[in-house]
């Protein structure tokens, strides 16, 4: 077989992105490889069962257009092979989501808004079971907590521990499947021999008592035997609908962790990896423009990221701020008809940590000055208020005090990338709220 040609049909078939991040890293073992049944080499276990969970059936495919068998596909570890030369088993037998080896606690970026939920899973993986059980963390969608639970089984998987990765849905169609076929016990065996439990959206677990029954159970089994337990949700335990309570006692009796809304800084620096990562390269002011106008959800960012980019090796053109604009505008939904005055002080004051009356008195403070300054340029720029009308509201003299602040903010904008970034922020948070 032309083993070869197979490598350059992968190439051809699998998405750049994915070829170079993963495929890229194997190498076909020649001397162990035939046409029944050919043999790659990884250059470790994450990548392994990854590529052997994900792509395996593809390239078996690919490689049976060329030859006409239908041949089996192991990836094993550079230097070490499977007994029987058998293929490299996923994690388990669970229709489960494989686990992202991109997912790493190096590729986290750490903020004040993660910093704990970060720190609680690092130290818990490395003794699962034994340090922190359970970790539930919690906060809004696509902030980054799929990226910590993944992290953690990769470094489970490190240690030859048995993980299980599944999302609620997958856990409740296991279920469903296996109580239809009366297989309940194997279901069980799954479950609860496990070293590593690891549930994403486990807020959708609450839907019947039969699956809350057959999870308490579970979760009983597991931590008994001081197997890890870790799961995600978009609220804490005490929030979560129709769950017994003896479950929700049972999620709070680790660690409960939430994760916030990064600041910009942070979400700065997850573009940054992001791009590093995906071989993509933007400028300063397209960064923070996608930062500052993206909102705060990372798997948006990503794909607006990855929109760009695409464009961009389409059309060969090169990435400008213009041309970023133009490609995510539809992805930035700015709702301005019904801003106000008050809306953007309420914004203003929240995010300085100063009280609307201050910003609203004629107080001559650094802060509440600076604080002053930023909400009569946005309401200039957001609300349809004129400025005599912008100076009756501050009770200031006449519109010339309003234009000298704006004249005199616009200038400090140009001057000063932090007080730019801070007002471009503020403007954000104002237009998406």
């Amino acid at each position: 077989m032309d083993y070869d040609a197979l490598a350059s049909d992968l190439r051809a078939k699998i998405p750049q992105n994915e070829y170079d991040s993963y495929i890229a890293q194997l190498s076909i073992d020649k001397k162990q490889s035939s046409k029944e049944h050919i043999t790659f080499n990884a250059p470790n276990e994450i990548i392994a069962r990854f590529v052997q969970t994900r792509y395996a059936d593809k390239i078996s495919a690919i490689a049976e257009i060329k030859t006409g068998v239908r041949a089996a596909i192991s990836i094993q570890v550079a230097g070490k092979t499977p007994k029987q030369n058998s293929p490299v088993k996923p994690t388990s037998s669970v229709p489960s989501s494989p686990l992202n080896p991109a997912y790493t606690f190096d590729s986290f970026v750490i903020g004040d808004s993660n910093q704990f939920a970060y720190g609680i899973c690092e130290q818990a993986s490395k003794n699962p079971g034994k340090v922190y059980n359970p970790i539930f963390i919690y906060g809004p969608t696509g902030l980054g907590k799929t990226h910590l639970l993944q992290a953690f089984g990769n470094e489970c998987l490190k240690q030859q521990k048995t993980v299980i990765y599944v999302t609620s849905e997958q856990f409740i169609n296991d279920y469903v499947s296996h109580l239809k076929n009366n297989s309940m016990n194997k279901f069980q065996e799954k479950y609860r021999n496990c070293d590593a439990l690891l549930i994403d959206d486990v807020q959708f677990l609450g839907k019947t008592e039969r699956i809350q029954e057959e999870f308490f159970h579970t979760f009983n089994a597991l931590h008994t035997k001081q197997a890890q337990i870790l799961m995600t949700s978009d609220r804490p335990p005490k929030t979560l609908k129709g769950f017994e309570e003896r479950l929700v006692s049972r999620f709070e009796w680790g660690m409960t962790p939430d994760i916030t809304p990064p600041d910009l800084e942070t979400k700065i620096v997850i573009i940054q990896k992001k791009c590093e990562f995906n071989n993509i390269t933007l400028s300063k002011d397209v960064i923070e423009y996608i930062a500052v106008n993206m909102g705060d959800n990372i798997r948006e960012i990503e794909g607006a990221i990855t929109e760009i980019a695409a464009f961009s090796r389409m059309i060969g053109q090169s990435i400008t701020l213009d041309f970023a604009k133009n490609i995510i505008k539809n992805r930035i939904k700015e709702r301005l008809e019904n801003v106000s005055l008050d809306d953007i002080i309420a914004v203003v004051s929240r995010e300085l940590n100063i009280k609307p009356s201050e910003i609203k008195s004629k107080s001559r403070a650094q802060n509440i000055a600076k604080a002053r300054s930023i909400v009569i340029y946005l309401a200039k720029t957001l609300t349809p208020n004129s400025m005599p009308q912008i100076a009756s509201y501050f009770s200031m003299k006449d519109h010339s005090a309003v234009s000298k602040n704006i004249k005199k903010t616009t200038e400090n904008m140009q001057n000063d990338d932090e007080f730019r970034l801070l007002v471009d922020e503020i403007h954000a948070k104002i237009v998406s709220k």
